[in-house]
């Protein structure tokens, strides 16, 4: 094989390499694209079910940051997806160009084949080419020249063929990936007028908050005092649960960490061995507000701090365990809601926001176990789970732990 050839099958190769990562990568953004549709219609059916009975203007608030937020990712991946298909696009024009050039050479080289082939095609020129011969054994070797020749002139047909077919080929696919640019660019600016439109309702339900001040206040310092009942509830449970697991396993019950058993540890070890792979408490829902530090919608200097994650979904949904285990409490915090916490070796889940109960303490579940109707709430209209996560007594961020949260 010469070097030129190596040198082209090298290329070919890299070339297609580098054709399938970016068709991969067209793939990927195409899926998370489509996720991030699906969550905008999972956010607009739920805004359309909860529109009639909301009265809470924060609630409102904090509805269409998450619906910008999903909708700024969107905008993001629909950019990615049209600049790739520009490099694409680009790629294949510059092949085109390659192809064009390589398949005029192949058709000058042809044409002299054909003219000097014309000028000694005639028998009798071919019979005195052989006759000429001094030996036979040069007679057999024009006559295979001969040969040879007919079959390159033959090969050198072929191989024009097999490049104009892929030339045309690649043109198609060139048109194809121009037209869903367009439509991609097409999208992109219906999401951003779709976008400015709800920074401009952002904008006008904050204005009109800012004017009532004082009701503000009220609804913000209420939420609050809820979210620091629950949090000191189910901290205060999950230390009475290990109190109460190192008593009967004759550890110190002062300690903050389980005294596991070696069947616990197992369990432990699994729900470990499951991060990232962990289901959704929720069969159907979308992830309305995250864990960690977030700033108030209203006043984004004043920041505030959640535990676990807030998952939004439809009325009559239930929660469900997202791994085996046993329900280590029943709470029910004076003044709200119910909720159910599982215990797995020594991590602690816990669903809260339940207006109905489904298991005991004590009761071992397994995963998908249904533990509880979630409450939907008379005032806004919005049935919302809040998920905690913990290690013992640490917190752990819920969304490193479910699948794609």
């Amino acid at each position: 094989m010469t070097r030129e050839r190596i040198f082209l099958l090298l290329m070919t190769l890299l070339f297609c390499s580098f054709a399938n990562a970016q068709n991969r990568e067209q793939k990927e953004l195409e899926a998370k694209r489509a996720r991030l549709q699906e969550e905008i219609r999972q956010i607009n059916t739920l805004l359309s079910q909860q529109k009639k009975e909301r009265q809470n203007v924060v609630t409102e608030v904090e509805d269409l940051n998450q619906k910008i937020r999903v909708r700024q990712e969107l905008i993001q991946v629909t950019n990615r997806q049209a600049n790739l298909l520009n490099r694409q696009v680009n790629n294949n024009m510059k092949k085109i160009a390659d192809l064009r050039k390589e398949l005029g050479t192949l058709k000058e080289d042809y044409a002299g084949t054909i003219r000097r082939s014309y000028k000694g095609k005639s028998r009798q020129n071919r019979l005195m080419f052989l006759l000429s011969s001094e030996s036979f054994f040069q007679a057999y070797k024009r006559l295979q020249y001969m040969k040879q020749y007919a079959d390159y002139r033959k090969e050198q047909g072929r191989s024009i063929e097999a490049k104009t077919i892929e030339l045309q080929e690649l043109n198609k696919g060139l048109i194809a990936q121009r037209k869903e640019k367009e439509v991609l660019i097409g999208e992109n600016k219906k999401e951003q007028q779709a976008l400015e439109k709800e920074r401009q309702e952002q904008q006008a339900l904050i204005a009109s908050i800012r004017k009532k001040e004082s009701k503000y206040n009220s609804q913000i310092t209420k939420k609050r005092r809820e979210t620091k009942a629950i949090d000191r509830q189910i901290e205060k449970l999950i230390r009475e649960a290990i109190a109460e697991s190192n008593k009967k396993a004759g550890k110190s019950s002062s300690n903050a960490t389980f005294a596991l058993t070696p069947e616990a540890k197992v369990i432990a070890n699994n729900f470990s061995a499951n991060k990232g792979k962990l289901i959704w408490p929720v069969e159907k829902g979308v992830k309305s507000k995250g864990y960690g530090e977030y700033s108030d919608p209203v006043y984004p200097a004043v920041k505030n701090f959640n535990n676990g994650v807030i998952i939004s979904t439809q009325r009559g949904e239930k929660a469900r365990a997202v791994f085996d285990g046993e329900v280590s409490a029943i709470i029910a915090v004076p003044g709200a809601n119910k909720a159910v916490q599982l215990r797995h070796g020594n991590y602690i889940t816990t669903y809260y926001n339940l207006g109905k109960i489904y298991v005991k303490k004590g009761q071992k579940v397994s995963a998908k176990t249904q533990l509880g109707e979630i409450f939907t709430s008379p005032s806004t209209g919005k049935t919302e789970l809040k998920f905690f996560l913990y290690r013992d007594t640490n917190r752990l961020n819920p969304e490193q732990w479910i699948y794609r949260m």
